[in-house]
């Protein structure tokens, strides 16, 4: 139904177009509003918008323009039905901008999101690296101080085993000097009685 109007309206269009407008081109007000008309027409953002409008606008400069006796009341219609085809023409130019700027404000919200997302996954991947690192040094710093641990152990063992080692020997020594000192005695002993005879 829709584009049944439209193609009507468009042939009406066409037909007002061609028709001559024999007194328009003599009178002043009606070249005006034509003039207005054409500007629409020419107009390469508005021309495909308010057909209808635009048609019955003609129609009445047209009716206008061949009007006998009072003309007051033509000729104000005429003005209304051109600055209503204006008016029709403007408010669909804005709705059709709008509706530019809507698609492009969602166009817009979608780039954002799909940034915003993939910011969040570099600084999700950035953090498990950084965590993965951190883990790793851990795992190092553990295995360090259980190295350490474990030198120290073995250390203080060798400690343990040479301080036996020389606390052994030290009492073989204090042995060996006590053994010595009983038999230089007994020595001594068996000298003196040697000189008693």
């Amino acid at each position: 139904m829709k584009t049944l109007m439209k193609t009507l309206s468009s042939w009406m269009l066409l037909a007002a177009l061609c028709a001559p407008a024999a007194h328009a081109a003599d009178d002043p007000d009606a070249q005006r509003l034509l003039q207005r008309l054409q500007a629409l027409d020419a107009d390469p953002v508005q021309r495909g918008f308010a057909q209808y409008e635009r048609l019955q606008a003609r129609q009445a400069v047209d009716a206008y323009a061949n009007a006998r006796g009072d003309r007051a009341l033509p000729l104000q219609v005429a003005e209304w039905r051109v600055e209503t085809a204006e008016t029709a023409a403007r408010t669909e130019t804005i709705r059709r901008e709008i509706g530019e700027l809507d698609r492009e404000r969602s166009d817009l919200l979608v780039e954002a999101s799909r940034q915003e997302a993939e910011r969040a996954r570099q600084e999700a991947e950035r953090l498990r690296v950084q965590a993965q690192i951190q883990a790793e040094e851990a795992a190092r710093l553990r295995m360090a101080a259980e190295s350490e641990s474990s030198a120290r152990q073995e250390a203080e063992i060798m400690l343990d085993g040479v301080a036996s080692d020389q606390a052994a020997k030290l009492r073989a020594a204090r042995a060996r000097e006590a053994e010595l000192a009983r038999r230089e005695a007994e020595l001594m002993r068996a000298v003196e009685e040697g000189d008693d005879d």
